[in-house]
């Protein structure tokens, strides 16, 4: 890792009037209302330094990378490689070539499934997850199990979105091969006790991994700290690019898996009768990757780097607790999910009330929030219903904001009711 790549801009306070004004789109106006954003756990707003860094790649540095002599080469590689460095700095890796650059989060989980997970199955092994999984940490372990003979087991949750560690260790046997868990539940805001759940597990000898989706950007993380052999997250939920994100694997699991892609870039030698793959990482990063989206990825890790995520953690807790209180004055209104930790998200139900209607009304009224099942079936089943809608909090939010999604809500009562 290069000192360039990796040191960190300077520190600021956190002050989130100043933040609110680094992001253009929240001067945006939508049906003649200001913008409010409060559907951070779905896609986060850029701030302008990430725009920036966009058009400046663009204008100045675009080429393909690893794969030429000429300048341009050289200034997209350094940039792609140096956001590499300062996305392992962010998480605390041990060295660059434990981050693979993939697409996402998503795309992430996929290639531990695949590389890393399906040639250690078999027929009667349990992979154990919990029933706050995001789709993206269920459904690449039920293709694995299909192939493999392989079951998903699922430890439950209370009434509250919560699971305890006696719990999960109970679920913890013989045939358990694969950990997988979420830090931070999307559809509830359920925050995990992944350290503590990684020590069970590696006291077993069982791999561990982390969909970090929804913490990279809210709360700090620190991979060594933590344990886990693999950890997910992805930009878009960081300030950054859609279609980047980057899988953490400690060195010694990433040198013994295999590639899952093949095509250029990922090689060290080709011929007809056999081929040899390139060093960690880049044998997991076939074919011309999002150049641009990486870039864009490295400057929202810059922005971050800038706030003391404590503050900005603390500032959101803050929205969590006022946001609830005033959700509480809405009379029918139910919160699913309660935690006794959370992150900034409140999903709710009203009384007769679909969630698309919900969301509707507040669209009207300017407010973005999202409605349906947010890619979380089972949490829905759980509660034995179709839907919520979704309020989350990013770095920008204010309680002026929470207040701007309450009156809407009485309309919505008052349209409804």
């Amino acid at each position: 890792m290069s000192p360039e790549a990796a040191h960190a801009p300077a520190r600021v306070k956190f002050d989130v009037e100043a933040v609110r004004r680094e992001f253009p789109i929240l001067d945006e106006r939508i049906h003649d209302q200001a913008l409010v954003y409060l559907d951070n756990a779905n896609t986060t707003q850029k701030p302008t330094s990430v725009l920036e860094t966009l058009d400046e790649f663009y204008r100045h540095q675009n080429a393909n990378i690893h794969r030429a002599t000429h300048l341009l080469s050289e200034r997209a590689t350094a940039a792609y490689e140096g956001a590499r460095a300062k996305i392992a700095r962010f998480i605390g890796a041990r060295e660059t070539g434990e981050i693979v650059l993939t697409k996402g989060c998503t795309d992430s989980l996929n290639l531990v499934a695949q590389s890393f997970a399906r040639p250690r199955l078999k027929a009667g092994d349990e992979i154990l997850v919990t029933w706050l999984e995001h789709h993206s940490n269920i459904v690449p372990w039920q293709l694995i199990a299909q192939i493999t003979g392989a079951k998903l087991h699922v430890v439950p949750i209370d009434e509250r979105g919560d699971l305890t560690l006696e719990d999960f260790e109970k679920h913890l046997t013989g045939r358990t091969k694969i950990v997988s868990v979420t830090h931070i539940s999307n559809a509830l805001g359920t925050i995990l006790p992944v350290r503590e759940i990684v020590e069970l597990a590696h006291d077993r000898g069982i791999p561990t991994i982390v969909d970090g989706a929804q913490s990279a950007a809210h709360l700090p993380v620190d991979v060594q700290a933590i344990g886990c052999d693999f950890f997910a997250f992805s930009s878009h939920k960081m300030y950054g690019p859609t279609g980047s994100g980057a899988l953490y694997g400690k060195r010694r699991w990433l040198d013994e898996m295999p590639p899952c892609q093949g095509g250029g870039d990922m090689i060290s030698t080709v011929s007809f009768e056999e081929s040899t793959w390139a060093p960690v990482p880049h044998k997991f990063e076939a074919g011309t990757p999002n150049i641009a989206g990486v870039v864009g990825f490295g400057a929202a890790v810059d922005f971050l780097r800038r706030f003391d995520l404590d503050e900005v953690a603390a500032h959101e807790h803050d929205l969590l607790e006022y946001g609830t209180a005033r959700l509480a004055e809405v009379p029918g209104l139910r919160i699913i999910g309660t935690a006794a930790r959370k992150s900034g998200v409140l999903s709710f139900v009203m009384d007769g009330i679909h969630p698309h209607d919900i969301g509707t009304v507040l669209d009207q009224a300017g407010v973005a929030i999202r409605t349906g099942q947010h890619c979380a079936q089972p949490v829905m089943d759980r509660y034995g219903i179709p839907a919520t809608a979704r309020i989350s909090f990013g770095i920008y939010n204010t309680r002026a904001d929470v207040d701007a999604a309450i009156g809407p809500l009485h309309d919505v009562r008052k349209l409804f009711g």
